[in-house]
């Protein structure tokens, strides 16, 4: 088991409400939040030292990570070539 920490956090307190509509676990449901707001921000540098040591994305390599992330985006291309 991870060690936690205990903080205070101040939200509006619209935001609490509708959280506490959402779990029972505000804590781990904060927590959540928290690591995936975490994982967004590092991926968003990894992609910005990409590029500045290798240049920019193209559009097939952009197009390859959608379609690994999302799926294919059009299956029509697909049913066309069968």
């Amino acid at each position: 088991m991870s060690s936690t920490t205990r903080i205070t956090v101040t939200l509006p307190s619209d935001q609490v409400a509708e959280l506490r509509k959402l779990t029972d676990n505000v804590s781990g449901y904060v927590a959540e939040a928290v690591a995936r707001q975490i994982r967004h921000q590092l991926l968003g540098d990894d992609l910005r030292r990409h590029e500045e040591e290798r240049g920019h994305f193209s559009d097939e390599e952009l197009a390859e990570a959608r379609a690994k992330v999302f799926g294919s985006v059009d299956s029509s291309k697909d049913s066309d070539a069968a």
